[in-house]
């Protein structure tokens, strides 16, 4: 008896670690870095995200967040994906050209005239790209819009040739931005985001490519009196965590982590078009004066972009399969609308 007490007693003492064991393995805590600053609409529906993930895996599966550009741009950032000291990141599309360069694809100069052209395109395509991230080791949740970049300058410019003279920022560290320029025969003054309201107010810049929501969250509308009715790029971030972070939580949590954060990028994405409207509205009222392009005008911006993206094509900047499907959408839209392609 004594025996067979004894056999039990370590049996149970055996499942109890394997238990505490599993339970142990199970725990998971996804460190994620982001750009935007604590109380933008990222952090507070990654706030809630994790919130919510943390509940309903009753605290196995935790987010971690370092907001506010802490862990370095989204170069430094890769890095840190890569090696696994981060697991996942919020990032701008220019941020993950290296792994995947399809994932650039609708930030091609003036590829898209208005809005509705975006949502046509992207109910179609954005799948497609989160499945050709998914090939490249990321494990996606959706893109959330920033919005179109508009010229925004010190003086009034409406020609190709005039905005060649101009002292353009862009953004360090961001192919498209830098291609988008190229394309149009201007050499842009790259600089981090932190650095460009003083390049504005020194003179060392004097026109950016900005929504206009990033104008008015980082002043720079301050600096400038014009902006050009012109969609010159499209601007949009994701949400991703690595593969292998990803397969370290079983098929319950995953379920859970996909569910929540595809939410939360839904919920920003919807969220970012009506801000721009509003931020637009309150760039006029502070007295930014809106251009309109002429007709030859806006025809040589769009000429000579076209011009510029079958290049693009050809170089191998983002597969011909995936621009070729992205035209042909476009297209298709365009014929229904009765609008000249």
């Amino acid at each position: 008896m004594g025996i067979s007490s004894n056999w039990a007693a370590k049996v149970g003492a055996m499942i109890a670690l394997l238990v505490l064991g599993v339970t142990a393995r199970a725990a998971t805590t996804l460190k994620i870095a982001t750009l935007s600053p604590e109380g933008t609409g990222w952090m507070i529906e990654l706030r809630q995200a994790a919130k919510a993930i943390r509940e309903r895996t009753n605290d196995q599966v935790k987010l971690k967040i370092y907001p506010g550009g802490v862990m370095g741009d989204d170069k430094a950032v890769l890095r840190k994906l890569r090696v696994g000291q981060l697991h996942g990141a919020a990032m701008t599309s220019g941020g993950v050209m290296q792994p995947y360069p399809d994932i650039a694809l609708y930030n091609l100069p003036l590829v898209f005239r208005d809005s509705a052209e975006v949502d046509y395109v992207r109910a179609r395509l954005d799948k497609k790209l989160m499945a050709g991230l998914r090939e490249q080791k990321f494990v996606g949740f959706g893109l959330a819009e920033v919005g179109f970049a508009y010229p925004m300058m010190k003086d009034p410019v409406t020609s190709v040739a005039g905005f060649q003279d101009r002292r353009v920022w862009a953004p360090d560290n961001d192919p498209g931005a830098l291609k988008a320029y190229s394309s149009f025969n201007i050499t842009p003054i790259p600089l981090p985001i932190a650095d460009v309201l003083t390049g504005l107010q020194t003179g060392l810049i004097d026109s950016i490519g900005s929504p206009p929501i990033g104008a008015i969250a980082l002043q720079w509308h301050t600096q400038v009196d014009y902006a050009l009715e012109l969609p010159l790029m499209y601007v949009y971030g994701l949400f991703a965590i690595t593969e292998r972070a990803f397969n370290r939580m079983n098929e319950s949590e995953q379920a859970i982590v996909t569910e929540e954060l595809s939410a939360a990028v839904a919920r920003v994405d919807a969220a970012s078009r009506k801000d721009n409207d509003a931020a637009n509205q309150a760039l006029v009222d502070q007295g930014l004066q809106w251009l309109q392009p002429s007709d030859a005008e806006r025809a040589e911006w769009y000429g000579i972009a076209d011009g510029a993206n079958q290049r693009l094509k050809a170089n191998e900047y983002v597969s011909a399969a995936m621009f070729d499907e992205l035209i042909a959408l476009l297209q298709e839209y365009r014929s229904a609308q009765n609008v000249n392609p």
